[in-house]
């Protein structure tokens, strides 16, 4: 290996692909490209190839050299102009080697040691400049006319989604809107965590996890709550919390919601921003290890803030992932009229606070729309479990050029 750690043998099993990339067939000018998509951000943004170099891809199993694809290459290939592809793809991040193991780790030990996270939305979901931020959000807010039996309650707590706002920008106002009077000191947030599923060995026996960092956002940087995580993180016993935030580096679950907050607010205000992992355990042993962590953690919750005026509540969630993007063999149009039964029921179990019937809906074929919002609203649903809710919300994001849909919707709390 040369010194920079890219790949540089042509004896040696070349590195292979990497599995969690995702790599979909694109065409544009008439040319059709292989796009790579990687969820947590390691390789290089906005990665195409030729169709073509598919054919090399599928040699590269990491069991054969440069030396034995040489039969394979053809005239107009030669092992030298092999071995530079190669670096190009190892260069980008593409392949399992050592270069990539590398950059993962050095990327991943940069944000666990920061204390600022960065927004991984501004710019890409809505506008980075504080200006055009506030004009866009302005016109959205300005039409928001409030529901009946919204406006003369103190809410305590919002289940929101936290989807892409270029489709869902009404959704997100009419969740919001009745939040612009209040004035917490403190604001919970329990979000789905999309990403702690890479991270087994860190986060299988650590559903919860603590992200202690301040979020830097373009209309403000919203402050952790120091004291309150300290307490947090040190408490005695299992309650399934791990400060290892690792998970949260590419999430949006929670700055989305921040945002809103940031152009709602003017007054100072701290956040105890938590992930929840996936909780599908409880889909087979309610009472097992995850059910006794998730007693402590909601019970240990409940005795800080349940009662505290200064706290607010935010759930970070969408409902239903439906159609071809997301595993189903069928176009999600074909499903929408079962799909919106199933998210009808889900959101009237949780504005009911009815969380066994809630657990009960998803175990039913095991969580067949893959909704995301379930982990954090049953966790906060056993935590304060005596509020008034009333859902607000409910869409559809049609995906009609990949055949898929996701649904959302939400619900105030009072």
């Amino acid at each position: 290996m040369s010194n920079n750690s890219l790949f540089d043998s042509t004896t040696a099993p070349i590195p292979p692909l990497r599995k969690d990339l995702q790599i979909f067939p694109v065409e544009e000018n008439g040319r059709s490209y292989l796009y790579f998509y990687d969820q947590r951000g390691y390789a290089t943004p906005e990665m195409a190839l030729h169709k073509q170099a598919g054919t090399v891809l599928n040699l590269l199993d990491g069991e054969k050299s440069i030396n034995d694809l040489e039969p394979f290459l053809g005239k107009d290939l030669s092992k030298d102009d092999l071995l530079e592809f190669v670096q190009f793809l190892d260069k980008n991040r593409i392949l399992q080697s050592t270069h990539f193991e590398q950059h993962a780790y050095r990327k991943e030990k940069e944000y666990e040691e920061s204390t600022i996270h960065q927004s991984v939305t501004a710019g890409n979901s809505y506008p980075a400049d504080p200006t055009e931020l506030k004009n866009y959000l302005n016109e959205a807010f300005n039409n928001y006319t409030p529901k009946n039996g919204t406006a003369d309650k103190n809410p305590k707590a919002l289940y929101a989604p936290h989807i892409d706002p270029r489709v869902a920008l009404n959704s997100y106002v009419e969740a919001f809107a009745p939040l612009k009077h209040l004035t917490p000191k403190r604001v919970v947030v329990l979000a789905t965590s999309h990403y702690s599923g890479l991270y087994p060995d860190i986060y299988q026996n650590n559903p919860f996890v603590l992200v202690n960092k301040d979020f830097k956002l373009p209309l403000s940087t919203i402050p952790r709550d120091k004291e309150a995580i300290s307490d947090l993180k040190n408490t005695n016993g299992d309650h399934g919390i791990t400060i290892q935030d690792r998970a949260h580096r590419m999430e949006h679950s929670i700055e989305l919601h921040l945002l809103f907050l940031s152009y709602l607010w003017d007054h100072d205000f701290s956040v105890v921003p938590f992930l929840t992992s996936g909780i599908d355990d409880l889909f087979y042993m309610k009472d097992g290890h995850l059910g006794k962590q998730l007693k402590k953690f909601t019970s240990l919750l409940n005795n800080k803030y349940a009662n505290d005026e200064d706290t607010f509540f935010l759930i970070s969630g969408d409902l239903s992932h439906i159609g071809k993007k997301f595993g189903d063999t069928n176009p999600a149009s074909t499903m929408f009229e079962g799909v919106k039964q199933f998210d009808q029921k889900f959101l009237d179990y949780g504005a009911s606070q009815q969380h066994n019937q809630l657990l009960e809906l998803m175990k039913q074929d095991l969580d067949p729309y893959r909704v995301c919002g379930f982990p954090p609203l049953y966790t906060f649903l056993k935590t304060i479990p005596n509020l008034e809710g009333k859902v607000l919300s409910y869409d559809l994001w049609d995906e009609q050029e990949r055949e898929s849909a996701v649904t959302f919707g939400s619900i105030l709390y009072y």
